[in-house]
């Protein structure tokens, strides 16, 4: 496998934890008949595209985490912006529930790796619910990919991304790789960052991470136990491709919108040692030098803002295009969690 591809996070299974106390066993075995009841609806319908219906996609997503026990917060307005073409949405990536809480906030499109489609009851339901899987196994199909993902857009359906490729224990994690960000660019769709968090009696909570070597069973039992969990979907100004010179620099300003701003590293910073719990260390975003629009090099595989070869250049950090619209006027709550030791 090529290493540019393969992503990894240092999150593992000992960053999941309960912000409180489980709930009772009686609780969790009321949570689990519900939520096979929930799943035995969806899988009711007819054929493979039986929830592609966006009431019944809604209405199905919803029910699944009200079986669950998990609050949605964040508003119930759509995450696309009107117009003919779609909105490529773009979100931090934390857990399996991601996808069902943007799907429980506006039926769009997910684009997810092709193994999710194996996955015990989260994988039929993806199925079914229309997802647009695509293999991370090379690069080499990359722009059949993003070709896909453009002629979504183009028809007039959102799609929904997670760019860090991976999931982290928390929102601060990781970075964005750009390369569907060229998908917008081409279909000359907007972008609509989104930040996915999760909480447990209004603290942040890393009980609904799916990180490491974790299995679905065991995540599905914690998020069962889990006592006052929701989940918190924070929508960000819609970023329209024309403000923005490649997909470098629309990639960079998403990922600050969703993960806030961070500096370059330094060849004097230590090594990382840090999974997602703390905010990143930031200063002004320094937008990259732009690179061709057309092809799609090795390099999108890396994270957005940094070159594939070349140290990060002396440049004093300039300002670049706002978002088109304004923000959510709710702020992102800031994680304050104690650090954690990692494991090997």
């Amino acid at each position: 496998m090529n290493t540019a591809w393969a992503v990894s996070s240092p999150c593992t299974t000992g960053c999941v934890a309960h912000g409180v106390g489980p709930v009772p066993a009686g609780t969790a075995l009321r949570r689990y008949a519900a939520f096979g009841a929930a799943v035995t609806g969806a899988f009711a319908g007819r054929g493979h595209g039986a929830l592609a219906d966006p009431a019944a996609l809604r209405r199905r997503a919803r029910a699944v985490l009200a079986a669950l026990g998990v609050r949605r917060l964040g508003g119930d307005g759509e995450l696309s912006a009107p117009g003919r073409s779609g909105t490529l949405i773009v979100a931090n990536h934390i857990s399996w529930l991601d996808v069902v809480a943007l799907l429980a906030r506006e039926p769009v499109t997910p684009l997810a790796k092709r193994e999710v489609g194996g996955w015990p009851v989260v994988g039929g339901l993806a199925t079914r619910a229309g997802t647009c899987f695509i293999d991370r196994d090379g690069f080499r199909r990359l722009p059949e990919q993003v070709a896909t993902v453009r002629e979504l857009l183009r028809a007039g359906r959102s799609v929904a991304v997670f760019p860090q490729a991976t999931t982290w224990c928390s929102p601060y994690g990781g970075t964005f790789r750009r390369a569907m960000f060229q998908a917008a660019l081409d279909a000359g769709a907007p972008v609509r960052p989104v930040t996915v968090s999760y909480r447990q009696d209004g603290a942040p909570s890393t009980v609904a991470a799916f990180v490491g070597d974790d299995g679905f069973v065991p995540s599905l039992h914690r998020v069962a136990r889990a006592d006052g969990l929701s989940v918190h979907l924070e929508a960000h100004g819609l970023l329209y491709p024309d403000a923005w010179p490649d997909r470098r620099a629309l990639a960079r300003a998403a990922q600050d919108a969703v993960l806030g701003p961070r500096r370059l590293p330094s060849p004097t910073d230590p090594a990382p040692s840090r999974c997602g719990h703390a905010p990143p260390p930031s200063d002004h975003a320094r937008p990259a030098s732009g690179l061709p629009v057309s092809g799609l090099p090795v390099s999108d595989l890396l994270p957005s803002g940094l070159p594939a070869s070349s140290p990060p250049s002396s440049t004093p950090p300039v300002s670049g295009p706002r978002s088109s619209t304004p923000p959510s006027s709710e702020p992102s709550p800031a994680l304050h969690l104690p650090p954690r030791r990692l494991h090997a």
